[in-house]
């Protein structure tokens, strides 16, 4: 028996196909092989076409097939993650209206803001834990306004996997957990929160039908398993925002667990069985993927914009010819704290860590007969780290005090100077794990479909690779962080 996991990123899609019985990915493909374009008409706006999606996925599934590593045939199962916050509008006969706004985009903070203030901040942290922000709900909320012949026209909105698995099966439903990352869910009341639709004006009638995240969430149509080689009726039996599917892939599952990932943005996912709710909303609760009336499990989410992006950024200016491994080696070869050169990796979108404000990215201190491309490579990887500091201490101002950080051998963490730097400057041990989002996809649709009778049973052969602990530069990195934050701090208003 065998399991599909969609990753839906911001930059590509990524398949796996997973061995039910020996937990063994058979296969993992992206596509496209370069970087899918974000869509800015303006200034800290972000889109990307729904359609696009649909495609890339349809071709990283049948690039998957092509290694003829498996029968297709065999698939039973499909899991999809995707990423958090987006917002995709449909009509009747379920075609996009409109590009989908992501969650980068920045245009509707003021919208959150002002439902932030009209609510009430007190009842707004007490029901929803979070500020409206710049969340899909807020979103919704400019499209509303700005462009009311599209909103007219909108018969069901959803998140990006929500779409997803809507061409998959022509069905569309939600989550408790998706509407809570939207910000549209009331963790009091445990229902659709009546403060956001009445105050946004929005018709409860434009929320799919609302499921568990390990539930049917529609069969595959034949039209669609003809085109991809799969077998008709096969379900789709999970979805989750990419952060809580990566806490799954991960068995961060109890209160007290935490996951990390830095890929195009930057996360720490601490779970917790209490409402937690940080006041200025700079850290923010959602809904984990096994949440429930009855036993609340929250995943707080600290998320960095800008990770990987500044890495690739960095990268494309400093070191256009070098291979990912040959700037982990050229970054390795300077010393610890770039010879005094800082770097503010905020250069995509609003913060919700630094109160949504746009400060930008920023290279500090430059010594013009000192600093080369290398330093501006390692001082990019340790602002990064320091980025991961600052929001750690929110969390842990907020009563979450993690000693272990669980994450996938992927993305930054494959540098062994950025993997050291997070550990030095966080005091954390670091467990690197060889995973990713689709497999854990893939091992969340073989829960929902109740291949595997419990979470653990899906991850129970899932062993670290390796552990990074704090070392010898701790307190070095200390200081450097220190000097880190007076800078960042400085550009705040």
């Amino acid at each position: 028996m065998l399991l599909l996991g969609i990753d839906l990123g911001t930059s590509s899609i990524k398949v796996s196909v997973v061995d039910a019985d020996s937990r063994q990915t058979l296969v993992s493909v992206s596509y496209p092989e370069t970087e899918r374009e974000i869509i800015a008409r303006q200034p800290g706006w972000a889109e990307q076409y729904p359609l696009q999606w649909w495609q890339d996925a349809k071709q990283a599934i049948l690039k998957a097939h092509a290694t003829h590593l498996y029968d297709p045939r065999q698939i039973s199962a499909i899991g999809i993650a995707y990423q958090m916050h987006g917002l995709v509008v449909v009509d009747k006969d379920q075609h996009a209206l409109r590009d989908a706004i992501i969650w980068c985009d920045s245009r509707a903070v003021p919208y959150g803001q002002a439902a932030f203030e009209a609510i009430g901040e007190g009842e707004c942290l007490a029901h929803l834990l979070n500020s409206p922000g710049n969340f899909t709900a807020a979103k919704l909320a400019w499209v509303k306004e700005h462009e009311p012949e599209v909103y007219g026209r909108i018969d069901q909105i959803m998140l990006p996997g929500d779409f997803l698995a809507l061409q998959l099966t022509g069905q569309a439903t939600t989550s408790i957990s998706a509407l809570s990352e939207g910000v549209f869910w009331d963790f009091a009341r445990h229902g659709l929160s009546e403060d956001v639709f009445r105050f946004f004006g929005f018709d409860r009638a434009l929320i799919p039908p609302v499921r568990e995240v390990f539930a049917p969430h529609g069969v595959v149509r034949r039209e669609v398993a003809e085109e991809l080689g799969l077998t008709p009726g096969i379900p789709v039996t999970y979805k989750a925002g990419d952060q809580p599917n990566n806490a799954l892939s991960l068995n961060v599952l109890r209160p007290g667990e935490v996951a990390a990932t830095a890929g195009t943005s930057g996360v720490i996912y601490a779970v917790t069985d209490q409402l937690f709710v940080d006041q200025k909303s700079r850290v923010n609760p959602f809904a984990h993927v096994n949440h429930s009336r009855d036993k609340t499990r929250l995943g707080v989410l600290l998320c960095i914009n800008g990770t990987g992006s500044l890495n690739r950024w960095v990268r494309s200016v400093a070191a256009p010819a070098l291979s990912y491994p040959e700037v982990n080696e050229r970054a390795a070869a300077v010393p610890v704290g770039a010879d005094g050169l800082l770097c503010l990796p905020f250069g995509n979108g609003a913060e919700r860590m630094l109160e949504n404000q746009q400060v930008g990215a920023q290279f500090v201190d430059i010594d013009l007969n000192v600093h080369t491309p290398a330093h501006m490579l390692r001082a990019g990887q340790e602002g990064v780290a320091f980025a991961f500091r600052y929001g750690l201490d929110l969390m842990r101002a907020g009563g979450l005090h993690p000693t272990v950080v669980k994450a996938g051998h992927t993305n930054m963490f494959l540098s062994e100077v950025f993997a050291q730097a997070f550990a030095d400057v966080t005091g954390l041990t670091v467990e690197l794990y060889q995973t990713d989002g689709s497999v854990g996809a893939a091992l969340g649709a073989g829960i929902g479909a109740g291949t595997f009778a419990t979470a653990d049973e899906a991850f129970s052969r899932v062993q670290p690779l390796r552990q990074v602990k704090p070392g010898a530069d701790a307190e070095a990195y200390e200081a450097v962080y220190q000097r880190w934050k007076e800078k960042l701090q400085a550009q705040l208003q």
